[in-house]
């Protein structure tokens, strides 16, 4: 593998029972994410062109209502990995019809809880990898019953 992109998206056992049916994802996912980590260390190798050639991203959504959980992931990252790590933290959460009874998931993230996340990640020195828009989740949800599903995204 040259290039982790892992997803970590729960650091709260219940959270992820309750979205994902897996209790045990913070356990499974610090300790594959300790392991990328060794492999690869804090540091992404780019090509001149600016593409990832080694290392690791990890990617964070935040989810709506959840900012506690957003918080805990950015300081494992931070304190168990690393703050030079690269991250690419995502606003891009949109409701499903799966989560339309399951109040806060069944509304888009706020701004104000965006903002908290980014702050902390701004004060645990993070500097390293991608911050969406607040307003991400407009542009970049592809609509998969269509023949091309990402005609509307906002990269064309």
């Amino acid at each position: 593998m040259d290039v982790y992109l892992p997803d970590c998206k729960y650091s709260d056992p219940g959270l992820a029972r309750t979205l994902s049916g897996a209790a045990d994802y913070p356990e499974v996912a610090t300790a594959a994410l300790a392991e990328m980590y060794r492999q690869k260390g804090n540091v992404l190798h780019l090509d001149d062109d600016g593409l990832a050639v080694r290392g690791l991203i990890v990617r964070h959504l935040v989810l709506p209502g959840a900012v506690t959980n957003s918080l805990h992931v950015l300081r494992f990252l931070a304190r168990e990995l690393s703050p030079r790590l690269t991250v690419s933290l995502m606003a891009q959460y949109r409701p499903t019809a799966a989560v339309a009874d399951l109040p806060p998931f069944n509304r888009r993230l706020l701004p104000g809880e965006y903002d908290r996340v980014v702050a902390e990640l701004d004060r645990l020195g993070f500097s390293n990898g991608w911050l969406q828009d607040a307003d991400s989740a407009e542009c970049y949800t592809p609509d998969f019953s269509s023949v091309t599903p990402f005609a509307d995204d906002a990269t064309g």
